[in-house]
């Protein structure tokens, strides 16, 4: 049974009309992964992760968006830490698992060339 879909988080910047979209699939973890982050360490070092996850989220729709871009629009647009709605991070990090909770809790694939034995 599929579980619930995470909903995007949506910035609208008014000051100059821009919309983005964060969120993740297959790629853009890779794309973090390939750059050692590691999720667990939003926990550990808050300071430094949640503005890193923050510029991956962005990668997704956004990819041509710099970190030194997404920093600003965190921490001069949103405030940083003190300025984001309560849940933040926390929805950040429900977006990154989103596509392994899919992978694995998705219907497989049928395909009856190919088998897997356990």
């Amino acid at each position: 049974m599929a579980t619930e879909r995470v909903k995007p988080i949506i910035i609208r910047d008014a000051e100059n009309n821009e919309e983005y979209t964060l969120e993740f699939n297959r790629e853009t973890i890779l794309f973090a992964e390939s750059r050692k982050f590691d999720i667990d360490d939003v926990g550990r070092y808050p300071m430094t992760k949640i503005p890193e996850l923050f510029w991956y989220a962005f990668r997704m729709h956004h990819k041509s968006m710099s970190k030194q871009q997404t920093d600003k629009i965190f921490f001069e647009k949103l405030g940083g830490f003190e300025g984001v709605p309560d849940g933040f991070a926390t929805r950040l990090g429900e977006l990154y698992n989103a596509p392994f909770t899919a992978f694995f809790d998705g219907e497989p694939t049928k395909n009856p060339n190919v088998t897997v034995e356990l």
